[in-house]
């Protein structure tokens, strides 16, 4: 292989490369139960934010070609993702490695106020850490500092400042600042958010002396001792400036940009609103969309209070004089103001007004509840440092339900650092533009990053099958669940409109810079997928039943033992514990030599209820996981802490193998200890990986087809194979034509393309058999949930078959087509088709014998076609011989 490293690949190129070309170990994202149990579990842990930590972890413990110390990385993360959250595992993960100071600095005081909430304030919505942390069986605590002297060795030290408050306590002294000297002898994680602030010298290469810039500041900071870490985040790092690239080519250890962000579902889409509407009217149409998101969570029970910013151009004067015509608007608002925008050519408007017709919100109405919510006393000033620091808490926390907030007011204070979810609406209140050399100018790229600030996503749970469409559920909670039902009314709450005049140039200028900064993708293409009218005609349609099963919360009532729970290893083979007497010398190992020693050193089982109770009970008092009241939830039916240490059922039915000098076993109890506690380790590892919240219930429940099954409108990327010519043309010279395929399409891959043309095959040799054959492209449709852990799985299809022979039995067979490099990490689906095909007796999945659930135990890969056509059929064929032995 050409030298890798000759290609000045950026470092987080380098480990994409080296993964793929597998001459490295791909990157293990099994992250470590310091961050996994130690973070606030409300915070999902992401994918992304899983490759982040996992990337930092194989750098800080291997090298890597640029590698020197003390280690310098940078995370280049979109807005939004949660670098913040990536910080907090960051400190966890170094404090179990040893790491005890973390210096975080940043360039905006308003940043450092929200971060400290984030960190030390464990009553607010937004702290990041569980209630209580544990790292190595030890409770840890968070404590904020000025300084690293006299620091508590057991906390987490912190120490919270602005890159320019940094740099004057560095040259200038002052009692109890930090000082060169804090340094020299401490092993320091410094941490610095918009690290893009702090290259001041290396944008402009002007000549300064030395320490007189930030960037020298941190620099001798960072260099005082080669343990140091400095770990930089930023949305907006510099790929162009040629001295930015030479620095960070060996520190980029990821990058993750807003692109990345928006194409996995994590943000709001963005929509531009733009009309020839006066400024006012223009204010006026967006609180009514404003409103009508509002009310569109309302009748699906979703929480939302939808924020709206009204954006000023350049001055606070400009911003207050918005306020003040805002307020006169809201004062002498009417029903004939609400009527005049009836006759709006936005396509949202008129959604918005058909959706108020529908609920019989009148005009009338609509005048009054905005006048009741866009009142004074719930608009917010944010334009100058009083008003920052008067209204800092009510920014941060705009999506708690007792923030009465809707509008806000601003020019440039919320252009960093602000975190907010429930923003859809932005007015940009001005009509000038600026241009660079025909290219968006400083203000429309500024528009833009704000327009990114508010395109974070809204998490929301709404209910399963909401208004005839099924929606995911909790693993989804954070993602965009309708870019395949465009047409469904909640797709207005995963969308940020921007409000501006139509003037075209402006719309051409914004649209260029959207684009850059990744925030919209203008190669999007949409596709309708629509039921045949030939279906909709049939009686399966109109009167068939499709059986689905649901998910529960896990019920653990039954739960008597860890073997009705978890399958433990320490169960099916002891935990070895060498025990370490402190004895040495010297041994020249030759052949075999080691693995003789080996099987001469003594070794004995002991089992747990032979240990000293005390003992036990101190290795348990260790481990918050063991306590009684944590138990209790996984077997409520346990009586005491007695009974957990000497059952059978619990650790009375676990052994420990000790190896090595007994006689210093006796003598020191702590070796007992330390063995107990590593055990308690091994078991609370396995059932964390476990034990999961839900499960799919065993007993399917029928819907009506033509309730789940809907058209849709689907959006795809201008590259998806789904969508090529060869897509297309299957499409419409194949299935158009196949009576026994309910959509005008599948858009399908080629494996799908594939299994569509392996049962037109099939049907052939079964026409005499099955009547009523039709088969269902699931687009989202519905789900299944894996009987073991709830987990939803969407088969790609669904066959319905009815038996030609008078009997009216109806299959309904679930099939999932799958690519080789995929079957793998799906093999869980499999697994559990195959167990609905093992229990598809109809007395245990359904109540109704004229119908039998089958899942086919294989996916459909035309490699291995043979065998997927033996399970099919063995499948039917079971599900035949079961219905009969029923009657």
């Amino acid at each position: 292989m050409l030298n890798l490293f000759q290609q000045r690949l950026f470092l987080y190129q380098r480990l994409d490369v080296l993964s793929e070309l597998e001459i490295s170990d791909p990157i293990d994202t099994e992250l470590p139960d310091s961050i996994t149990q130690n973070l606030n579990p409300a915070f999902e842990i992401r994918p992304y934010q899983e490759e982040a930590f996992a990337r930092f972890i194989r750098c800080y413990n291997n090298d890597f070609e640029g590698k020197s110390a003390p280690l310098h990385l940078l995370f280049n993360m979109a807005t939004g993702s949660g670098k913040t959250l990536i910080m907090a595992g960051l400190i966890l993960y170094l404090y179990e490695h040893g790491y005890r100071n973390f210096l975080f600095f940043v360039n905006s005081t308003n940043i450092i106020r929200k971060t400290q909430d984030n960190f030390l304030k464990s009553d607010t919505t937004k702290y990041l850490f569980d209630k209580e942390i544990y790292i190595s069986g030890k409770r840890v605590t968070f404590a904020e500092v000025e300084n690293f002297d006299g620091i508590n060795e057991n906390h987490i030290n912190i120490c919270f400042t602005t890159i320019q408050q940094l740099h004057t306590d560095m040259t200038t002294e002052k009692e109890n600042a930090l000082t060169y000297e804090s340094f020299a002898d401490k092993r320091i994680v410094l941490l610095a958010d918009e690290a893009h602030h702090m290259n001041v010298s290396t944008r402009s290469r002007s000549q300064l002396e030395l320490f007189e810039s930030w960037e020298n500041t941190v620099e001798r900071i960072f260099k005082a001792n080669e343990d140091n870490l400095l770990l930089e985040f930023t949305a907006t790092h510099d790929y162009e400036n040629t001295s930015m690239v030479e620095k960070y080519r060996d520190k980029v250890v990821y990058r993750y940009d807003f692109k990345n962000f928006r194409d996995d579902g994590f943000s709001k889409d963005v929509t531009l609103v733009h009309s020839d509407l006066d400024l006012q009217e223009r204010i006026l149409q967006a609180i009514i969309l404003n409103y009508y998101k509002q009310q569109i969570a309302a009748k699906y029970n979703i929480q939302l209070k939808p924020v709206i910013l009204f954006k000023a151009q350049k001055t606070i004067a400009q911003s207050k004089e918005n306020m003040e015509n805002f307020h006169k608007l809201m004062d002498g608002l009417t029903e004939n103001h609400i009527n005049r925008l009836r006759s709006s050519e936005v396509e949202i408007v008129q959604s918005a007004f058909r959706f108020f017709d529908e609920r019989d919100i009148s005009s009338e109405r609509l005048t009054r509840d905005l006048k009741r919510d866009f009142q004074e006393r719930y608009c917010l000033s944010v334009n100058n440092d009083a008003e920052k620091e008067t209204n800092q808490i009510l920014v941060n926390t705009l999506e708690d339900k007792e923030n009465p907030i809707r509008a806000i007011f601003a020019v440039q204070k919320l252009n960093e650092g602000w975190d907010v979810l429930n923003l859809f609406d932005i007015v940009r209140c001005y009509e000038t533009r600026d241009t660079r050399f025909n290219r968006p100018g400083r203000t429309t790229i500024s528009e833009a990053q704000l327009i990114g600030r508010g395109a974070r996503y809204f998490p929301f749970l709404p209910p399963e099958n909401a208004n005839g469409s099924y929606l995911p559920e909790n693993h989804e909670k954070f993602i965009r669940k309708f870019d395949n039902n465009l047409n469904h009314e909640l797709r207005v709450l995963e969308e940020l409109h921007y409000h501006s005049v139509n003037d075209s140039r402006y719309i051409s200028e914004i649209h260029t810079a959207l684009r850059k900064e990744g925030i919209i993708d203008e190669s999007v293409e949409t596709r309708d997928l629509k039921l045949k009218d030939t279906f909709k005609d049939t009686n399966l349609y109109k009167y068939g039943v499709i059986w689905l099963n649901k998910r529960e919360d896990r019920n653990y009532q039954n739960v008597k033992s860890f073997a009705d729970l978890v399958d433990l290893s320490v169960r099916r083979q002891n935990h070895v514990h060498t025990i370490r007497a402190g004895s040495g010398g010297e041994t020249s190992v030759m052949e075999n030599q080691g693995s003789d020693q080996i099987q001469e050193m003594d070794s004995r089982d002991v089992r747990i209820v032979d240990i000293e109770p005390n003992i036990v009970q101190a290795a348990i008092a260790r481990k918050p996981f063991f306590q009684f009241d944590s138990l209790k939830q996984y077997f409520p039916q346990l009586t005491s802490m007695h009974e957990f240490r000497t059952s059978r059922n619990y650790l009375g039915g676990i052994a420990i193998t000790f190896r090595g000098d007994f006689s210093y076993l006796k003598e020191n109890p702590s070796e007992k200890l330390t063995a107990c506690c590593d055990l308690l380790d091994k078991i609370e590892t396995e059932f964390r990986k476990q034990i999961t919240d839900y499960e799919g219930t065993k007993c399917f429940h029928e819907q009506p087809i033509n309730a789940i099954f809907t058209d849709k409108t689907l959006k795809f990327s201008a590259d998806n194979p789904r969508i090529n010519a060869e897509s297309q043309m299957f499409d419409k010279f194949f299935v158009k034509d196949q009576g026994w395929i309910a959509f005008n399409g599948i858009y399908g891959t080629s494996e799908e393309r594939k299994l569509v043309e392996f049962l037109r095959r099939w049907l052939r040799s079964a026409e005499e058999t099955y009547e009523d054959i039709y088969l269902l492209r699931n687009e989202r449709h519905f789900a299944i949930y894996n009987f073991s852990d709830g987990r939803a799985f969407e088969p790609d299809f669904v066959l319905f078959l009815r038996e030609a022979n008078g009997k009216l039995l109806t299959y309904q067979l679930f099939i999932e087509p799958k690519g080789k490099h995929l079957m793998e990490q799906d093999r869980w689906k499999k697994d559990f088709l195959k167990e609905i095909r093992t229990k598809c007796d109809s007395q245990l999945l359904i109540e109704n014998t004229k119908y039998s659930v089958v899942g086919v135990g294989a996916f459909y890969n035309e490699e291995f076609q043979n065998e997927f056509r033996t399970k099919f059929n063995q499948a039917l064929t079971d599900a035949r011989q079961m219905q009969e032995q029923d009657d």
